[in-house]
């Protein structure tokens, strides 16, 4: 699946929700809408209460956007399980959509959510970050079910100019659009949205997985400044706290603004041929 982390443990219905909805979350990126999806799945044996299980959870997020499975293909795998979805979207006649190559000096920068809870639900289950308090079961859930930012991106159509979804962290993924739209960008640090489950964690961890941590699948988009309440209008009307957080500039790289000074940023996140954080 597209950018997707799970572990074995997963409960089935979370694993098809997730299959679907990191997909979906690339097409919200463009402000397409989708109209159907296709499956390739790969099991080493027949579990009906498994697929059942499986199906129920993509079928249900497939429902919700009007998304309905049309077709793909069920092998049989020798070990493991493999799960392969493309989503399919439209645009209006004569829309582009929006575009990483499309970010213009003096965009605002915004996030469409709370960062940095996934990465952190992601390094407990993997053995790499203590839990003390206990914080694993309200943070799975950003990790395991996240939500596509679909009907933003439509809203987002006719005004705002680049967007890219979180998938891999948002200094990795900001700096394609940067690079793509020939660009730099300056991030205010004290303005980026911290989930409310992390205030447990040290400092360092959370501002690590708030740059760098992947697998949040909220929208990064760039859009004029005469346009923030319009979109804090948006914000307020789907229930989502849109949070300005930077400005592009001309000059290149990525610059974080911390007590009026600016410090570079190495771009960093997860790379899927390395199979990991880089």
């Amino acid at each position: 699946m597209k950018g997707g982390i799970f572990f074995t443990g997963v409960v089935p219905d979370s694993l098809g929700h997730k299959s679907l909805a990191v997909n979906l979350s690339d097409l919200a990126a463009m402000g397409a809408k989708p109209i159907g999806c296709l499956l390739g799945l790969g099991i080493p044996s027949v579990d009906e209460a498994w697929l059942a299980s499986f199906s129920g959870g993509l079928n249900a997020l497939a429902e919700r956007w009007g998304c309905p499975l049309v077709g793909g293909d069920t092998v049989a795998t020798k070990d493991g399980i493999v799960i392969s979805v493309t989503a399919l979207g439209i645009l209006p006649y004569h829309e582009s959509g929006l575009l990483r190559s499309a970010a213009k000096v003096d965009d605002d920068i915004w996030v469409s959510g709370p960062l940095g809870a996934p990465d952190i639900a992601l390094q407990i289950l993997a053995g790499n970050l203590e839990d003390p308090q206990g914080c694993l079961p309200k943070l799975r859930p950003t990790l395991e079910r996240p939500e596509p930012r679909v009907a933003l991106g439509q809203r987002l159509l006719g005004f705002a100019h680049a967007a890219i979804d979180i998938s891999d962290g948002l200094t990795q993924d900001l700096s394609h659009v940067l690079d793509a739209s020939h660009v730099g960008a300056v991030l205010t640090l004290k303005d980026l949205p911290v989930h409310d489950g992390l205030a447990a964690f040290d400092p360092s961890a959370i501002q690590r997985a708030v740059l760098h941590g992947g697998d949040v699948y909220e929208l990064c988009f760039t859009a004029p400044a005469v346009h923030r309440q319009r979109i804090g209008l948006i914000g307020q009307s789907l229930g989502l706290q849109l949070s300005r957080v930077g400005k592009i500039r001309a000059e290149p790289g990525l610059f974080a603004n911390i007590d009026d000074s600016l410090i570079e940023i190495e771009p960093k996140g997860f790379d899927h041929f390395l199979g990991g954080e880089q």
